[in-house]
């Protein structure tokens, strides 16, 4: 804490006090994922599987008739618990590729969990200094390639086979940047590979970035806060955040990448920044080759709640012949959008607890009546700043046509304040003198699991947990949903009907992306487990019994005998 002078010293205490951090169509030519084994049903071949960001496997060997006799095959323990698993694992053709919070990446035998190669990260030093620590959520598989995205700010390409490194191109500069870095893999757009960093909580111009797969050389990058006086008034801009902190999708039947902003800072307040603040909190339909928008939808206007918009955007059937997008915000509310031109075609609310606005205008895609902090006053705001539902993504099943996915109904009370000079590495720009999570109104905080229709909303099913599960999700042909809460327990769910199957104590809890592939005929789950990364720290301002939780890092993998 001592990199921040006084100002800074009264935010960061707010949010330490809160956070506990101690704690734990066809494809175009060389379109990304043309590769050998890439449409193979066996295969989980990059992040969300798919393009369309289902996390939907078609494998049944394990069912609804046979998924209480799963047991574990082999665990995989990186070695290092800092942040737990947070990673969605890869796998093609029989090879699991995963990696540790720090960096360091690892080749697997899919069947046995046998190391076939490692490479161990190095870092600079300066990691150390960054405020969000290590949290590494996986790596991108293609062009016979492993990808990353690194801790101290770059991308790096390991001979598929051997782990040997082929190149390493830095892109972010961690000091000038306030330790601006990458927390998600890059994703791949042909031979384009692309990412945002880490930033919208820090006074920088936020940034995409793009680089020549094969040869690391940078291609473009994209400035998040747009250039524009009437949205950034003043020299706001210039400190108004914006990242990409979580992985895009790409569709290769449009050459489009998909891929969510982060909030505007400061955070909590808007005083310096009193416009629009595009493109933060903005879902972006960008070209590859270019990084030119070919739309934006800004799903939260002069975000002062950090809502973002950086989560997953799936492509889903809508019964007419076309594919829309869907896109689920922290903010509470799901967004339905006519993929090739992000025209609203609905908007739907998941949350239970809400007051920060009266809804989302269904056509404009606009906030009603949204209700902002006001410097030195204290106001509660439903959802919370995690969001209705943290980052852990959701999982859409076609035979079913449900989009299963998370919730937490949490609220918090905000101070917002005048935001002072921020120092280098380590310091936030939050705009808050205080900030405490509590029970909704009237209600006990807690989370749950459900299963919706994702283009009206309308809910089939509904669990329920005591704490919010901030595992991901998994859906597979087997009509079962995969998930884990923060106890540790692992779950299969009836995908009908929200049935628990099977149960299993895992011994920490559940962060990262489950995923299925199959192996010799025979099919396999992996889930990964060990608490981290700052939401469950944070958590414990309304779950203070996460305190008393366990740590732990350990990649389970389950099939039946």
């Amino acid at each position: 804490m001592n990199h921040f002078p006084s100002g800074n010293k009264k935010q960061l205490a707010a949010l330490a006090a809160a956070l506990t951090v101690g704690l734990f169509a066809a494809a175009p030519a060389g379109a990304a994922g043309s590769g050998p084994g890439f449409d193979d049903p066996n295969n989980w071949p990059q992040y969300h599987r798919s393009f369309n960001a289902w996390r939907f496997s078609p494998l049944d060997q394990i069912n609804k008739s046979n998924v209480s006799k799963l047991k574990v095959a082999w665990i995989h323990q990186p070695g290092t618990i800092t942040h737990g698993l947070q990673a969605t694992p890869i796998v093609i053709d029989g090879v699991m590729y995963t990696i540790a919070p720090d960096n360091n990446v690892f080749a697997l035998d899919a069947a046995t969990g046998k190391i076939i190669w490692r490479y161990t990260a190095k870092l600079d030093p300066i990691v150390k200094e960054v405020f969000y620590g290590s949290a590494s959520r996986g790596v991108t598989v293609g062009r016979g390639k492993v990808f990353i995205g690194t801790l101290d700010g770059r991308f790096v390409a390991l001979d598929q086979k051997t782990g040997k490194e082929l190149w390493s191109t830095q892109l972010s500069d961690m000091k000038k940047d306030y330790g601006a870095l990458f927390s998600s893999p890059p994703q791949l757009a042909g031979d384009t590979l692309f990412g945002g960093t880490t930033g919208g909580d820090q006074p920088i111009i936020g940034k995409i970035f793009a680089v020549n797969a094969d040869t690391g050389a940078r291609t473009w990058t994209f400035e998040v806060p747009k250039d524009d006086p009437k949205s950034w008034p003043g020299d706001s801009r210039k400190v108004g955040g914006g990242s990409a902190w979580l992985p895009g999708t790409y569709d290769p039947t449009t050459d489009t990448i998909y891929i969510g902003t982060s909030n505007a800072a400061p955070d909590f307040n808007h005083d310096d920044r009193k416009g629009d603040n595009l493109y933060t909190a903005t879902l972006l339909a960008l070209d590859p080759k270019t990084g030119k928008v070919k739309w934006h939808r800004q799903e939260v206007p002069m975000d002062t709640w950090d809502f973002d918009a950086a989560y997953e955007a799936l492509l889903v059937p809508d019964g007419k012949g076309k594919n829309v997008l869907v896109h689920l915000n922290k903010n509470g509310f799901v967004y339905v959008m006519d993929k090739d031109t992000g025209a609203m075609r609905n908007a739907w609310q998941y949350t239970e607890n809400m007051n920060w606005a009266k809804g989302v205008d269904p056509k404009t895609g606009l906030p009603i009546d949204p209700v902002y902090p006001e410097t030195d006053k204290q106001k509660l705001h439903c959802p919370n700043l995690l969001g209705a539902r943290s980052w852990n993504h959701g999982a859409y099943n076609p035979n079913t046509k449900l989009w299963y996915s998370h919730g937490m109904e949490v609220c918090n009370f905000v101070t917002s304040a005048k935001q002072g000079p921020v120092p280098g590495i380590g310091g936030l720009s939050l705009g808050l003198s205080d900030i405490k999570l509590t029970d909704p109104p009237g209600k006990k905080a807690d989370g749950w699991l459900a299963a919706f229709d994702p283009l009206t909303g309308k809910q089939a099913w509904k669990v329920r947990f005591d704490m919010p599960p901030l595992s991901s999700a998994l859906a597979t042909g087997g009509g079962l949903v995969f998930t884990g809460d923060m106890y540790g327990n692992l779950f299969a769910f009836d995908a009908d009907n929200g049935k628990e199957l099977w149960k299993f104590a895992a011994g920490s809890g559940a962060r990262g992306g489950p995923i299925s592939y199959s192996v010799k005929g025979k099919q396999y789950i992996a889930i990964p487990t060990g608490l981290g990364s700052h939401a469950p720290g944070f958590l414990t301002g309304a779950f203070p019994q996460i305190r008393n939780l366990p740590g732990g890092a350990a990649l389970l993998v389950f099939a039946v005998d």
